[in-house]
């Protein structure tokens, strides 16, 4: 009797070998060849499942998310049943810096997406995530229930915040890849914003 495939098992082997190479070559120079020599299949069986390089690639940045929200819940769940607004936003923060090889694959190929979706329209009609909002509503969430409580000063704008935050996060995640700076000196940054963000409350 013939072995049953596993479909989806397929696909996500695929989808590693494709991280693993773009987190070697960058995302511009991945072919499905050199995905299908990673995996250790014909470039056939690649095109059975992918019939095009972005359709490959829209996979394989998906899959890649799923792994980082499940390091974001690790991360989340390492912190304690309840460790509150500021502890759940730094993980969140924390997760996204390449400070090991997994998250600095995922940095370098999220930014290596996005700068090629700018001039690939193929790429830009499929957004490899559903809500590109969903980390900014919940930092301006978290803020507001740490304001709410008295956590938090009470005159900061809580999205305003969550937005600098995201954004210094991805620069200097930037600053990491390229040598410029130090994971230690980066979180050393993130937690002076917090605590100036959690501070005794404003009157």
């Amino acid at each position: 009797m013939p072995k049953r495939v596993d479909h989806e098992e397929r696909r996500a082997q695929i989808a590693e070998a494709l991280i693993q190479v773009a987190g070697r070559q960058g995302l511009h120079a991945v072919g499905m060849r050199d995905v299908a020599a990673e995996a250790g299949v014909s470039l056939r069986l690649v095109q059975y499942y992918f019939d095009t390089k972005e359709k490959l690639l829209f996979y394989g940045l998906q899959h890649l998310t799923t792994r980082f929200t499940a390091r974001v819940g690790a991360r989340l769940a390492a912190a304690g049943p309840d460790p509150g607004p500021r502890a759940t936003i730094e993980a969140l923060l924390l997760a996204s810096l390449p400070t090991d090889e997994e998250s600095r694959t995922f940095h370098l190929l999220y930014s290596s997406y996005s700068i090629l979706s700018v001039t690939d329209a193929a790429l830009a009609a499929e957004p490899f995530i559903d809500n590109p909002d969903a980390a900014e509503n919940a930092l301006t969430g978290l803020i507001e229930q740490a304001q709410a409580s008295g956590l938090a000063d009470v005159g900061a704008d809580a999205r305003t915040e969550a937005i600098s935050l995201l954004a210094m996060t991805a620069t200097m995640g930037t600053s990491i890849l390229v040598g410029q700076r130090e994971p230690a000196s980066a979180i050393a940054v993130l937690r002076h914003h917090l605590n100036r963000i959690f501070s005794s409350p404003r009157a």
